[in-house]
């Protein structure tokens, strides 16, 4: 590691590393205000409005990877956070022991630089690829020991699509990327209930500005105990350091085979620094020296665990004690147990928002007199001010989605005097600074169907998919291929007319998979159907009545986290115009829903929400 190489004058720079270390009548009132439809229909919408791309130049970005790849010793050494326990402080972790790999096997794979020369913090990170504009990686990379967010939007930079490191010319200037795409990030989440002091809940995403080519990897489901089994085999990716001795990290994809460690072992060293239920841990036991040893260790930080092909992990802390670092006799790595976490994390996965800044879900209306569309950003708890979209007349469903998962909000409407859906999607040009709006018919006729509705992601593909109500009340399912077209349809079954309004983006119940909200037409009952993952009969779980009674709502509507917490929420009017914000709880009961808060008055002069 870090020996020149000659004839290029290109050179691989030593790196001292500075992570982030971790620490130890309604029915009929219901049709007039969603269904109806409006004269003028001689042409289709055409939204006004450009999501706000604040991608970084191409120029810009390498700068600052060549800024960053190019420092060696002025690399600050970032103070580690003790945890107090037998086994000594915790720190971030590493591969030893491992193989190199090829990005092939592993394309999913991201280097995440960042360096502030004003504050003099420099990091590496590994993370994970689960949507073309998402790394999942560890909270510990996006906020420091104090608790305090890096600024990833800008300091940071994402590397994809490559096995090695960049490297740079001696002066930092220039930077080869080795067949590999740089990017920049537009926002950055943590688990809210991220603890620095404990590492406890140790799990993050970064969205980046502009999608990638990078095959995703998905996560595992929230139900999975298999992969957590004692004894089962798992690999660990990443670029860190390959030795306790050196700071040296490795220049290309380094992976180990690690044995899945039962809690009772992992408690039993750690004691109680080890969370239950948060955590896993792999691997055999460390002899204390590299000899023997297959441990994570600094550098891989926020990298993936992958049991199947799904990520049940997310590389988080190990321990130094007595100056030995990440093979200390007896231990093993600690990852995030991501089977806790998919729920939060897919809905950072599925997020998008008119405002295209935030990770909250934002509100789109249309106003019934003047047919005009607005935009109505959520504020957490209220909303802001309205932005006019245009024209909107002639249409008569308008559903918010992200169908090709770019990260910027579509609009899918329905003519509705030919009754074709159509899809609206944002194309960024080559530059990725600037782009505009593509429109492509994706159903035909569709006249008569009396429900369409786009939850999410159905059948685990981790691409959204359209269900549909037809006239007979027959609900079928449409799976997603990402770009606006669709496979065969599946029937899920029929008696779906006794609903009046059928609802769901995102996940209510937090286990990582869209669902479905159904109000029946007699006594206004709300139901949640949890998906399950299976297409067919079985797409969802038996209802469950999470609401009595509500008849005094004339409009439903979902659009995902609007709050801005990981988990879906509800929106409901009253007949008198007033719009409630019911916030997700994620559980499946009825207790699905918090506190309602109102979100203001004047509500009626619209007659389709997105």
């Amino acid at each position: 590691m870090g020996t020149p190489t000659s004839g290029s004058g290109r050179h691989r720079r030593r790196i001292r590393l500075a992570l982030p270390v971790a620490a130890a009548g309604v029915a009929a009132a219901v049709a007039a205000a969603l269904i109806s439809t409006s004269a003028s229909a001689a042409t289709r919408p055409t939204p006004t409005v450009k999501p706000s791309v604040s991608a970084p130049s191409q120029a810009t970005l390498n700068k600052r990877l060549a800024g960053a790849v190019a420092a060696d010793s002025s690399w600050a050494t970032k103070k580690t956070t003790s945890k107090t326990g037998s086994t000594g402080t915790a720190v971030s972790p590493k591969i030893i022991g491992g193989g190199t790999t090829t990005i092939s096997t592993a394309p999913w794979m991201a280097q995440l630089w960042y360096q502030d020369t004003a504050d003099d913090i420099n990091f590496f990170c590994g993370g994970s690829v689960v949507s073309p504009t998402k790394i999942l990686t560890a909270a510990h990379c996006v906020k420091d020991e104090n608790g305090k967010a890096y600024n990833w939007k800008a300091y940071g930079v994402v590397v994809t699509g490559t096995a090695s490191l960049p490297t740079s010319n001696s002066d930092g200037t220039d930077v080869d990327l080795h067949g590999g795409t740089v990017s920049g990030v537009l926002r950055q989440w943590n688990n809210p209930s991220y603890s620095p002091s404990t590492i406890n809940n140790d799990v993050a995403v970064l969205t980046l500005a502009a999608p990638v080519k990078a095959t995703p990897i998905k996560l595992t489901t929230s139900t999975d105990t298999t992969s957590y089994k004692a004894g089962t085999s798992a690999k660990v990716y990443g670029w860190g350091r390959t030795s306790s001795t050196s700071d040296d990290i490795s220049e290309t994809l380094k992976t180990a085979t690690l044995p899945m460690q039962s809690d009772s072992t992992c408690s039993g060293y750690f004691g109680s620094l080890f969370v239950k239920g948060h955590m896993v841990c792999a691997g055999k036991p460390a002899t204390g020296s590299d000899t023997g040893s297959t441990a994570t260790c600094n550098g891989d930080s926020g990298g993936p665990l992958v049991v199947g092909g799904r990520i049940v992990g997310v590389v988080s802390w190990g321990v130094t004690q007595d100056g030995v670092e990440c093979v200390v006799q007896g231990s093993y790595s600690v990852f995030t147990k991501v089977s806790t976490y998919v729920g939060a994390v897919y809905a950072q996965i599925a997020d998008t928002n008119l405002s295209y800044t935030d990770g909250k879900a934002d509100l789109f209306a249309r106003k019934s007199s003047s047919k005009v569309g607005y935009e109505l950003d959520s504020k957490g708890t209220s909303l802001a001010s309205r932005l006019s979209w245009g024209d909107w007349s002639g249409v008569n469903v308008i559903l918010q989605a992200d169908l090709d998962r770019d990260g910027f909000q579509d609009l899918v409407y329905r003519v509705a005097s030919t009754g074709d859906i159509y899809w609206d999607h944002f194309v960024l040009n080559s530059d990725q600074t600037s782009g505009s709006w593509a429109t492509k018919k994706i159903f035909t006729n569709w006249k008569t169907r009396k429900a369409v509705v786009i939850p999410g992601d159905l059948t685990g593909d981790y691409l959204p998919d359209v269900l549909s109500e037809d006239s007979s009340g027959v609900l079928w399912l449409y799976p997603g291929k990402g770009n606006g077209t669709f496979a065969a349809r599946v029937k899920i079954g029929g008696g779906w007319s006794q609903y009046n309004q059928l609802r769901g983006v995102g996940d209510f119940n937090g286990d990582g998979k869209a669902d479905l909200l159904a109000r029946k037409s007699s006594g206004g009952d709300l139901y949640l159907y949890k998906g399950t993952g299976k297409s067919g009969t079985g797409l969802f779980s038996a209802r469950v009545k999470v609401r009595t009674g509500w008849t005094g709502f004339n409009t439903l509507a979902a659009v995902g986290d609007l709050t801005g917490d990981g988990k879906a929420d509800f929106l409901a009017r009253t007949t008198g115009g007033t719009l409630y914000l019911y916030p997700g709880t994620g559980k499946a009961t009825t207790e699905i829903f918090g506190t309602r808060k109102s979100l203001g008055t004047g509500f009626q002069q619209y007659d389709i929400f997105g």
